[in-house]
């Protein structure tokens, strides 16, 4: 992306000429919420990807590991809804990652069509193996952004997610989702 592209996308001088923002229609791009958040998460992930690499994980791969590792077992639909992933690409990152012995699947006796989905020894090794970069790589953030900044980032995102889980109201006074789902 050239300097005057990248300009105009940030809210610089060359994005205030033409666009959305005359029309009236859109906020102008610089001032998404939706683009900021990838934008930052795009800059958090740059920071850890090497880490990723060293053990051969993609960023999904390394999530599924993360929250196998703050359980016991899961089923997949927990899974999926702890990762943020659709069931498709979830089927797809766990049956890549039992190739590789990182994970373990067994029935649910609750439901056989179920499975419960957890860590093996080996999956274990690869968390502590990329865990101790991923750590230095959080301590060097938490130098580079403060942590005092850090700390309310965190709570800034947790109360944004929990305002933002809830219900609007829509104009005949009934809950409905954002967007008029």
């Amino acid at each position: 992306m050239s300097d005057r592209d990248h300009e105009a996308l940030s809210g610089g001088s060359a994005g205030r000429q033409g666009g959305a923002r005359n029309r009236g229609r859109l906020r102008d791009v610089s001032h998404s919420l939706p683009i900021a958040l990838l934008r930052t998460r795009e800059a958090v992930m740059r920071q850890f990807r090497p880490a990723l690499k060293s053990v051969d994980l993609t960023e999904q791969q390394w999530r599924v590991l993360r929250a196998l590792d703050s359980v016991p077992e899961i089923d997949a639909t927990g899974l999926a809804m702890a990762t943020f992933l659709l069931p498709p690409s979830l089927s797809r990152i766990l049956r890549d990652l039992e190739g590789r012995r990182l994970i373990s699947r067994r029935p649910d006796p609750a439901d056989l069509r179920a499975w419960m989905i957890s860590l093996t020894p080996e999956g274990h090794k690869t968390i502590d193996a990329a865990g101790v970069w991923v750590e230095t790589i959080y301590a060097a953030m938490t130098n580079r952004i403060g942590r005092e900044r850090l700390d309310v980032l965190m709570q800034l995102l947790r109360d944004i997610e929990q305002d933002l889980d809830t219900p609007v109201l829509d104009q005949d006074g009934e809950a409905t989702e954002l967007g008029g789902k």
